[in-house]
């Protein structure tokens, strides 16, 4: 029997300042299993997602596998593909990415399709449109991206030790309602502003300084927007700060939120949830170490495909 096991993780993008081009990834995972079969498609899906996502070619993991299989031009007679979600869907933790990346790295297992990971993220990018939370789940780590025209540079940095909160409020925010929030141009005083911001929460990363977000993560070109559209976002933050998180910043176009610090995660995931149910907003909340692998393939496949 020909298959490929893959396991992708969470992600938090932007980061505040760092719209598109910052993502961590977290400690929350996808599986993925491809089987071949002798014909047709068969999905099954469990956890997060289970009964609301498409079971034909049209789902995402399916899609993905496809853009692969043409890739390689090579194809299995015919697929099983059995998803265990984590990762809750239109979160603002990289579901969508983790799926993509998910049916790439198994296809490419699956039929030897010898990609790069930098190949599996040219083609995660061409299908969501942005790379910051693939990047995070290909790579792990601290993700910086950067994609233009044709153009697309990644690095992954390992970064000390870090467990962040990610409170995910009950509020339906797709990506596309989240980008639609935002201003087609923005001033150029903003712009400077963010990479300055951006610098520093690299920085703040990469030494450990926790402290350094609480102005790093600062915003002027999508939190001002966006968080108009997440009822008891203020309060959540105001909160969280009194529990003593040194940072908190949406976490990819929301709803939920990421908050930093070096202790205290508990309390502060506490503080927040209530937050949002004192505004009668369900929550749940997620404490999450930092993945420093990304997408990783647990069962090499047996090559049998003509």
């Amino acid at each position: 029997m020909n298959k490929a096991s893959v396991s992708v993780p969470a992600s938090t993008a932007n980061l505040g300042a760092g719209f598109d081009c910052l993502a961590l990834a977290l400690g929350l995972r996808n599986t993925v299993e491809f089987v071949e079969i002798d014909q047709g498609i068969e999905i099954i899906v469990e956890g997060e997602g289970a009964g609301r996502v498409p079971l034909d070619a049209t789902n995402l993991i399916a899609r993905a596998a496809e853009r692969v299989f043409e890739r390689a031009g090579r194809r299995p007679r015919g697929l099983r593909i059995h998803a265990i979600n984590g990762i809750p869907l239109g979160s603002g933790m990289g579901s969508s990415a983790a799926a993509i990346v998910g049916g790439l790295a198994a296809a490419n297992a699956l039929v030897g399709g010898g990609l790069s990971r930098d190949d599996l993220l040219r083609l995660a990018y061409e299908m969501e449109g942005h790379p910051d939370n693939a990047a995070a789940a290909i790579f792990g780590g601290l993700a910086l991206v950067s994609a233009a025209e044709e153009k697309l540079l990644v690095r992954s940095l390992q970064i000390p030790p870090l467990t962040v909160v990610i409170v995910l409020p009950d509020v339906h925010l797709s990506t596309a309602e989240a980008r639609a929030a935002l201003p087609a141009q923005v001033p150029l005083g903003d712009a400077v502003f963010n990479i300055g911001r951006a610098l520093f929460t690299v920085q703040a990363l990469m030494t450990g300084e926790v402290e350094l977000l609480r102005w790093a993560v600062v915003d002027r070109l999508h939190q001002p927007y966006r968080q108009k559209l997440i009822p008891g976002y203020d309060a959540a933050v105001r909160e969280a700060q009194r529990a003593g998180a040194n940072a908190v910043a949406l976490s990819g176009a929301g709803p939920s939120l990421v908050a930093f610090s070096s202790s205290g995660h508990s309390e502060i995931a506490h503080a927040m949830k209530m937050a949002f149910e004192a505004g009668d907003v369900d929550c749940r909340t997620f404490i999450l170490l930092v993945d420093q692998q990304g997408v990783r393939i647990s069962e090499p496949p047996v090559h049998s495909l003509s």
